[in-house]
């Protein structure tokens, strides 16, 4: 994702004088591409997150488009005051990138875990927040939020992710892409576990289950329609995403569906994996955040529903 991204910055770079990359000391062997090709256009704040944001909204003020660039909380938890005064307060076209979303950092411990993330992003005020699923949808996502106006968060993984898509899907802030059809069940992912639920839909399909898999890219503005469609034409709905349980993909999606009778259960990171450190692999399996694991309890959570509807 990290790659995917600065290529893209650097060619809407070429097109868009406005834009401009900040950093806090951090993106080595991933930056200096844009850095050598746009040195008036590039700055490393240094280890001052608060200052970079500061910087960024004061570019922001004189027409610029602002890149904060960082890893897991450093752009967001770390600077917040900054963020909520100076960015959204103002409505600023500052577009904050935190790398390493979820455990990516998980060997390091909970400093580096960004788990709450896209709960207090969502929170701002006029903050877009968007989490891409594979590298596809990371260059469509940073296209569109060079387009898209005011504060934006975009929260990428770093783990080597896969290419979903053979074919570039349709891109839009706000509307979740359908990555499977299906009919029973719907996973509704956002962010780098987007691959883990198609994996899970593969499994279900080999128990004659059919999931339909939504790519929910975008947690704020959400896709309110999709969500009610899917509360529609499936029996359940499961939210998998690589964040806390509370405040992320799970409570927003269970906010549209509070008028629904369709239940919704919840994939996410508990508080006990907070105090654990290790690979984020090991972090995952330990959150049930694994397709198997997954694929697993939604099969048993169909089994005892329709046992119940026999009784």
């Amino acid at each position: 994702m990290r790659t995917a991204f600065i290529d893209t910055l650097c060619e809407l770079a070429e097109q868009d004088e406005r834009i401009w990359l900040l950093t806090g000391d951090l993106g080595y062997s991933v930056l200096e591409r844009f850095a050598e090709r746009f040195p008036d256009r590039f700055v490393n704040v240094g280890v001052a997150e608060q200052n970079m944001t500061g910087v960024a909204a004061g570019l922001a003020l004189c027409g610029k488009i602002v890149f904060n660039y960082s890893i897991g909380n450093f752009p967001t938890l770390r600077c917040l005051e900054q963020i909520r005064n100076d960015v959204c307060y103002h409505n600023l076209n500052v577009k904050l990138v935190a790398i390493g979303g979820g455990l990516a950092y998980g060997s390091q411990g909970y400093t580096h875990h960004a788990v709450e993330d896209l709960a207090v992003m969502r929170a701002m005020p006029n903050m877009t927040v968007i989490a891409p699923g594979d590298p596809v949808e990371t260059r469509l996502a940073t296209r569109a939020i060079v387009d898209w106006p005011g504060p934006c968060y975009l929260r990428l993984g770093k783990s080597g992710e896969p290419m979903i898509y053979q074919v570039e899907p349709e891109f839009r802030i706000g509307k979740a892409i359908m990555v499977h059809k299906g009919s029973d069940v719907t996973l509704i992912s956002t962010g780098s576990m987007l691959k883990t639920a198609v994996e899970a839909a593969d499994l279900l399909a080999a128990k004659g289950i059919h999931a339909r898999v939504l790519s929910m890219h975008t947690v704020q503005p959400l896709d309110e329609k999709a969500i009610l469609d899917a509360a529609r034409d499936t029996t359940l709905i499961a939210t998998v995403e690589e964040h806390s349980g509370v405040g992320g993909l799970y409570s927003a999606s269970v906010s549209v569906l509070s008028r629904r009778e369709t239940p919704c259960v919840k994939f996410a990171i508990q508080n006990d994996i907070r105090s654990v450190v290790g690979s984020r692999s090991y972090l995952l399996e330990l959150a049930g955040l694994t397709a198997p694991a997954i694929a697993g309890a939604i099969y048993e959570h169909l089994l005892e529903t329709s046992k119940r509807e026999i009784r």
